[in-house]
């Protein structure tokens, strides 16, 4: 299945962190077919520092979506990623491994949601997917359009 994630890294090496992060989801998770470039972003949702590195990447996965959302976790884990909030707060993070769209799966669980609930509101998950999905990304915005 096709599947697009979003990776954000602004603690440490934060290019090293994502390229890490991209080899463990090669070698666990699926094929790479497309990656985005590499975007310097604000952080979002709570105040930093620090700016992210982002960027989106299209893999094509035999895993299911709760199998692929464990490995994305465990790849976070192995590369030193702590909690992602703290009493519901938003903190700064190694890695942050997202599933925004499983082919055209919507899904809604306690621990996954797709399409990823968010990522329409935010730029920097949206400015790389659209250069690696431009036709996906418009039909969305067409579609949430009011």
């Amino acid at each position: 299945m096709p599947v697009f994630l979003g990776l954000g890294s602004n603690l440490g090496n934060r290019r090293e962190n994502m390229e890490k992060a991209l080899a463990l989801i090669a070698g666990r998770a699926g094929k790479i077919l497309a990656l985005s470039g590499f975007y310097e972003t604000p952080p979002w949702g709570y105040a930093s520092t620090k700016t992210y590195l982002n960027a989106a990447v299209k893999i094509e996965t035999g895993l299911s979506p709760h199998e692929l959302l464990a490995t994305t976790r465990a790849i976070e884990k192995e590369l030193g990623r702590e909690e992602k909030t703290v009493n519901g707060i938003y903190r700064d993070r190694i890695i942050d491994i997202d599933i925004l769209l499983y082919d055209r799966l919507v899904l809604q669980t306690p621990e996954l949601t797709i399409p990823h609930p968010l990522m329409l509101q935010r730029q920097f998950v949206m400015q790389p997917l659209s250069e690696i999905a431009p036709d996906t990304v418009r039909l969305m915005q067409e579609k949430s359009a009011p």
